[in-house]
């Protein structure tokens, strides 16, 4: 069995990395919408991420990985891969912990992402998604540079320090009925679901990815990874082609279930978000609302809880998508 053959991570771990992300990473708030409460007859709470620092849930990981290298290891520096908001995690935390740090971004990354990376210190190295391996080309860089490689999802450290966003919603909200978190590689949604399972084991945990890329939803219900090719749609966040084996080994055992939405759902979201809770979500981001309105969930009456990822979008784009 998978969870055999690795040592998955536990909640043990999220409370670690809790305590290493004191004063570094900001406790973002749980917002509420009557509005949204009325439109689907349950109590939502919204776990807003998009107020983390460098506007993501992926500080978390970021830092609780790159706090644990040795000091051979932050001289060499850190090295991964990321169309965005992971990068720009990894840039912050290498630039606040002193070491050096190498991305390697797909050339049509968002603009506002590549640039905060750049301007947060990090050396950015661009590929196409579409016809080069990023994983084969980072740790061939990662080997030539004496560099460690800190992956977007599949790896312990990341996963429980993306878990401290639910734990903290627990503690703030109580238990939930439901939880549904954003799905691209798994790392949040396995860090969540690790501290669902501790702080609200009554709890049902869906992951949400694009439609157009449902490689999760096919891994869960088949039982093992499947890889697809590079998904076209605007959550660009989720553009994965796999689930981890980290990941997949907690998304097996303690996730409910995998939800999809369509990029219509994701820009009807945004609108909602930005008309009235007047804030800027990016596409990723609004997956599980997106879910949550639409996936016919039996919601009504319940406690959901919604994690809204992050706020990484380019000005232009969000503008064409509210316009829409």
């Amino acid at each position: 069995m998978l969870c055999s053959m690795i040592n998955l991570p536990t909640y043990d771990d999220v409370i670690s990395a809790s305590q290493r992300l004191q004063g570094h990473a900001h406790r973002t708030p749980v917002l509420r919408s009557t509005t949204a409460d009325q439109m689907l007859g349950a109590q939502l709470f919204f776990k807003c991420e998009n107020f983390q620092r460098m506007g993501a849930f992926k500080f978390r990981g970021a830092f609780n990985a790159l706090s644990k290298f040795s000091d051979a290891q932050r001289k060499a520096g850190v090295i991964t891969f990321s169309s965005g908001n992971h990068a720009q995690a990894i840039a912050l935390s290498a630039r606040t912990l002193g070491m050096p740090a190498v991305i390697v971004m797909p050339h049509d990354a968002p603009a506002a992402k590549k640039a905060a990376t750049q301007g947060y210190g990090a050396e950015v190295i661009s590929y196409d998604r579409f016809t080069q391996d990023r994983e084969a080309l980072t740790s061939q860089m990662a080997a030539e540079r004496g560099m460690t490689l800190i992956p977007p999802y599949d790896h312990p450290d990341v996963m429980a320090g993306q878990g401290t966003a639910a734990k903290e919603l627990f503690e703030e909200v109580g238990e939930l009925d439901y939880l549904l978190v954003c799905l691209g590689g798994g790392g949040l949604l396995s860090g969540c679901a690790l501290a669902a399972r501790a702080l609200s084991p009554g709890c049902k945990v869906y992951g949400v990815e694009p439609e157009a890329g449902n490689d999760g939803q096919q891994s869960f219900r088949s039982g093992s990874i499947v890889n697809i090719p590079t998904p076209k749609t605007i959550a660009d966040g989720a553009q994965t082609q796999h689930l981890g084996q980290y990941t997949f080994g907690v998304i097996k055992r303690d996730v409910t279930d995998i939800l999809t939405a369509t990029d219509a759902q994701l820009i009807e979201a945004m609108k909602f978000f930005a008309e009235r809770m007047k804030m800027v979500v990016e596409p990723t981001g609004c997956l599980g609302f997106a879910a949550a309105r639409h996936a016919g969930l039996p919601i009504q009456g319940k406690r959901v809880g919604v994690l809204v990822s992050g706020g990484n979008v380019d000005l232009g784009r969000l503008a064409e998508f509210l316009a829409a």
